[in-house]
């Protein structure tokens, strides 16, 4: 996903390390309630509908920019460029929604930093990217902390740990065809129309397996888009205070609040495995971060940039 919430970049109100360091916890916390919130359904809302609920309801939030919206004019390839987005979104937020049914928060979240290394490997397929032996080396580390947090052979793997995989891959596709929309269009039309086109692809799948949800599940639902928007709110005035470089490691506190919450609130016990790949993948994708910026170049995105 780009980093808005479906306006322009705000203004930070300050700028330095320190205030885009804040914003980023802020953020992080923000993306922790929308995983926390999404485990409170215990499976009561199946995930094809839970997700569709959730960006039906976030619609809401783009209202400033409707009118920018049906202002806009796209081309033939434009509109194949987002269709394209908004089917590998759709399909990623399914299988995301999935895994957090069946894996515990902190799995998900450390998982879930697979995604940036995920836009680097298809830059190199699709944007013609060159790897130094560096990025190569970094790369292979993410993956090395991928298999510290799945073990294969060692413990049976869960569909909700290929589901996260799967949501990597799609999650990645998304972002990197977001890139290349980025240098002809807004941010703001960027992210309303994934919003629109997501809800629209998820609505078959939701009609399939819909069940009535109480009013206390739309409750949730409609906190996660809340949690959600904000995040990538605040996401954008982290970014405008200080370099991705600062605000990027920050994001390792994700993963803190995720145990601490699992432990407290779900009675899911503290694995270090999963903790321990997490930060291999999150060094990782923070010194290919650290390095495109030494290359004055950006195609990885920060973490939170993809989160749901």
């Amino acid at each position: 996903m780009t980093s808005t919430s479906g306006m322009d970049a705000p203004r930070a109100s300050g700028k330095g390390p320190l205030v885009g360091i804040l914003w980023m916890v802020a953020t992080g916390l923000c993306f922790v309630g929308v995983t926390a919130l999404v485990k409170t359904l215990h499976g009561r809302v199946p995930a094809a509908e839970s997700a569709f609920l959730r960006y039906l309801m976030g619609l809401v939030f783009l209202i400033p920019v409707w009118r920018q919206l049906a202002a806009v004019r796209l081309t033939p390839r434009q509109w194949q460029l987002f269709t394209l987005r908004g089917a590998l979104h759709a399909l990623g937020v399914l299988l995301w929604f999935f895994a957090m049914s069946r894996l515990p928060l902190a799995e998900v979240t450390a998982m879930g930093y697979l995604t940036p290394v995920g836009v680097t490997i298809l830059a190199v397929v699709v944007l013609r990217e060159r790897l130094a032996f560096r990025r190569i080396l970094a790369i292979c580390a993410a993956l090395g902390g991928a298999m510290l947090i799945l073990r294969p052979g060692f413990r049976e793997l869960d569909p909700g740990h290929f589901a996260m995989l799967g949501t990597a891959v799609f999650y990645s596709g998304s972002y990197l065809t977001a890139k290349i929309l980025s240098d002809e269009l807004s941010a703001a039309v960027i992210v309303a129309m994934l919003s629109v086109l997501v809800t629209i692809a998820l609505a078959p799948f939701a009609y399939v397996q819909w069940v009535h949800p109480s009013l206390g599940d739309l409750g949730i639902l409609f906190g996660v888009a809340c949690c959600a928007t904000a995040g990538h709110y605040t996401m954008t005035l982290a970014f405008a205070a200080a370099p991705v470089t600062v605000t990027q490691p920050v994001t390792f506190l994700q993963l803190v609040w995720s145990v601490l919450l699992g432990l407290a609130f779900f009675a899911e016990p503290i694995d270090p495995w999963v903790i321990a790949g997490g930060c291999v993948i999150l060094a990782s994708v923070s010194f290919i971060t650290w390095r495109e910026a030494r290359l004055k170049r950006r195609i990885t995105p920060p973490s939170p940039a993809t989160k749901v």
